[in-house]
């Protein structure tokens, strides 16, 4: 399918499945078992600069947007899930200084996280706030020059590896949600340090650790914005990561089916090719249809994304102001509903086509040395992280009963 892509973003397609085709693929095993971060690979990905194509090339990056990491990731995910989460994990944590950094901060963190030398966190989820990110218990006082940090963050890809955190906490409970603010803390600030190392189902090349705050002290420049707009930190990333998390779960499901193809149009049974018995062709074509359904609405999304926001942050970048005050000024809709929707569909898809890839591939299906079974345990992170699905499916129903407001109103 033509998907009207610039030949720049064709050009990273065809980089992206090539590194993960060739560097990606021969490692994916030895790192899913061993839980261990890949280093080498990363290298490989620095040297490709395909940390960065999202980021404005004034901080070193490609200029593009979020159409572009989703295709990076997408291809990377094709080969292995967890390794594809070094880049869009870093990804996440890097949004957030794009969207809401002064000038100052952009020139410190954002060049180190285009070109790969630093790699980005993002720091939210507590034992006790998940899905209501409101009831966090970590705290943040002003004292002096610095803010002190008090409480903890579990379940943080990227864990011990990355060097830059957006780390959320509360500056004034009292507020609820309008106390939260958020703040990039770097590893190796006295007072932070790192808790138990999560082993997870899937995406197992990726560390998930909990990260711990122990009267930690960051410096008061580095509070994104403002105190009190940490929740809308949150939910603008989310607005422009989701897509992030979409591309993934695509790239997982087009693997799986890439795997299942190459395996039953050899295997035989009954004197003919798997592939060719009509129950088993009907799953493939549903699979196919399954994932070119969810790439369109992708592709389609991050393009109007791209063309709504890219010229807040063009204004932002020559004014030295910050994008999220250029979006409000020049009042750029949300894109919640349509980032929500990607996460949703695509996910669900990468589920279905998982287990029914394992299903088509029979009993090797489910060996560990047969890969499909792998992409089947990736897949159901993406229906969880960055907000479950049920809670994507609240954020499309408020969205559409308030247009649907809105409209009558009018």
């Amino acid at each position: 399918m033509d998907y009207g892509l610039t030949d720049q973003q064709n050009e990273i397609v065809k980089l992206a499945y090539q590194v993960a085709r060739e560097k990606i693929r021969p490692v994916r095993e030895r790192y899913d078992q061993s839980e261990e971060f890949p280093w080498p690979v990363v290298e490989e990905l620095r040297q490709a600069d395909l940390f960065g194509v999202y980021l404005p090339e004034k901080y070193g990056g490609m200029g593009g947007g979020t159409l572009d990491l989703c295709l990076v990731v997408e291809q990377l995910s094709r080969a292995c899930a967890g390794i594809a989460l070094c880049v869009a994990g870093s990804g996440l944590g890097t949004m957030p200084i794009l969207l809401f950094g002064n000038e100052a901060q952009r020139q410190k963190w954002l060049p180190g996280l285009a070109s790969g030398k630093l790699i980005g966190a993002f720091a939210i989820t507590e034992a006790e706030a998940g899905s209501d990110a409101t009831a966090m218990k970590t705290t943040a006082k002003l004292e002096g020059d610095h803010y002190v940090l008090n409480g903890s963050k579990c379940f943080i890809s990227g864990g011990e590896v990355a060097q830059t955190y957006v780390v959320f906490a509360t500056t004034n409970p009292a507020r609820g949600a309008r106390g939260i603010a958020a703040f990039v803390v770097e590893k190796g600030t006295p007072g932070f340090t790192f808790g138990k190392k999560e082993h997870k189902m899937g995406i197992r090349a990726n560390p998930t650790y909990e990260l711990l705050f122990r009267d930690c002290r960051v410096p008061k420049e580095n509070l994104l914005y403002k105190e009190g707009y940490g929740l809308f930190v949150a939910q603008s990333t989310f607005d422009m990561s989701r897509p992030g998390v979409a591309s993934q779960a695509l790239g997982i499901a087009q693997g799986a089916l890439d795997e299942t193809l190459a395996y039953v149009r050899v295997r035989k049974q009954f004197g003919q090719t798997v592939a060719s018995l009509q129950a088993i062709s009907h799953m493939l074509a549903d699979c196919a249809t399954s994932i070119e359904a969810s790439r369109a609405l992708l592709y389609a999304t991050g393009k109007a994304m791209d063309a709504a926001v890219k010229p807040a942050i063009d204004a932002a970048m020559a004014g030295g102001t910050i994008v999220f005050d250029e979006i409000n000024r020049i009042k750029i809709r949300r894109y919640t509903k349509e980032s929500a929707m990607c996460k949703v569909l695509c996910s669900d898809t990468a589920m279905k086509v998982a287990v029914d890839c394992v299903q088509m591939c029979g009993g090797v299906g489910y060996m560990r040395d047969f890969h499909v079974e792998k992409f089947m345990r990736d897949a159901k992170i993406t229906q969880i992280y960055e907000g479950t699905n049920q809670i994507q499916r609240n954020e499309i129903a408020a969205m559409l009963i308030k247009e649907t407001a809105s409209s009558q109103r009018a």
